[in-house]
């Protein structure tokens, strides 16, 4: 494969994130964090690009999301 096709199917990787506990009580940076990924309210999902900077926030937080690769 070539490089751009490489890139092509690492680019095509999604991971679907709902947040599943309230952000009450929740360190600042945490909650930082958790906006940062588009979420507000508990049970709210979005499909993001499984990148490394969206899965380092998702191991920061992951007490508070569940994760699903799409």
């Amino acid at each position: 494969m070539t490089k751009a096709v490489k890139q092509q199917k690492k680019a095509d990787k999604k991971m679907k994130v709902t947040l599943t506990r309230s952000l009450i009580a929740i360190h600042p940076k945490h909650k930082a964090c958790v906006s940062g990924l588009g979420l507000r309210r508990i049970n709210q999902s979005k499909i993001l690009p499984d990148n490394p900077c969206n899965r380092g926030m998702v191991n920061k937080v992951n007490y508070l999301l569940s994760v699903e690769e799409v």
